[in-house]
């Protein structure tokens, strides 16, 4: 079962050799972030499992590698244990999600990962991922960033639903709402550049029971909303 989960954004400017001159204005951010991926391996845990968008469905092992080499910089990144080899294929969510478990929890997590691609629902990566979680004690780390359309200057410009949308994000990951993420509308999260969709769909498809769910940050910097939550499940009452 999931027995944790930690909701994640997937800026690449979390990473500092990326952001330079703005690492120590997403520091809250990426404090945040530390909390909820703690809070998952101390969960119990016995697998972390990484979820998040990509053009592709697919499943990666520890060994998978992530390049940030599109963003100025040489750095790969590997997905759960620093063992030589690997191909470079995660996509830019994992990578970034990766980077945060190594800087959370150090480079050897043993961690696997999932990308989330249009086909998703059909395919062998979600067969994978929920006979994982239906085998063992899981953590799992979901990776994606709110609507990139709150403000003027966002990437996406200003659309007057963003925000009412991320709202409706953020009561979802504070409350431990799995029914909101699944009805969370594909269609408008597209529109609106809200690319954690799919990957909050994956999640809410193999989470199940009761969660004790907090919310650690939520906000909009440079246009985007971002939302870090830790949610822990809730052990049954006799």
């Amino acid at each position: 079962m999931i027995v944790a989960a930690a909701f994640l954004p997937n800026p690449p400017l979390l990473v500092p050799a990326v952001a330079s001159g703005a690492s120590a204005e997403l520091e809250p951010l990426r404090q945040a972030c530390r909390i909820a991926l703690r809070r998952v391996n101390d969960s119990g845990a016995t697998r972390l499992a990484l979820v998040g968008s990509g053009d592709t469905s697919a499943m990666h092992s520890p060994v998978a590698r992530g390049s940030l080499s599109g963003y100025s910089v040489s750095l790969d990144v590997h997905l759960g244990s620093p063992a030589c080899g690997g191909a470079v294929e995660l996509p830019l969510a994992l990578t970034v999600g990766a980077w945060l478990v190594a800087d959370a929890l150090g480079p050897s997590s043993g961690a696997v990962g999932f990308s989330v691609g249009p086909d998703f629902a059909a395919s062998r990566a979600a067969v994978g991922l929920l006979a994982l979680a239906e085998s063992k004690p899981v953590g799992l780390i979901v990776m994606g960033d709110g609507s990139a359309r709150r403000s003027t200057t966002a990437p996406g410009y200003l659309d007057p639903r963003a925000e009412p949308f991320d709202t409706g994000v953020e009561s979802a990951l504070a409350t431990g709402d799995i029914d909101a993420l699944a009805a969370l509308d594909s269609r408008v999260g597209a529109e609106l550049l809200a690319f954690g969709v799919p990957a909050w769909h994956a999640a809410a498809a193999v989470l199940s029971g009761r969660y004790t769910a907090e919310l650690l940050y939520a906000d909009a910097p440079y246009g985007v909303g971002y939302f870090a939550a830790a949610w822990t499940a809730q052990t049954a009452r006799a």
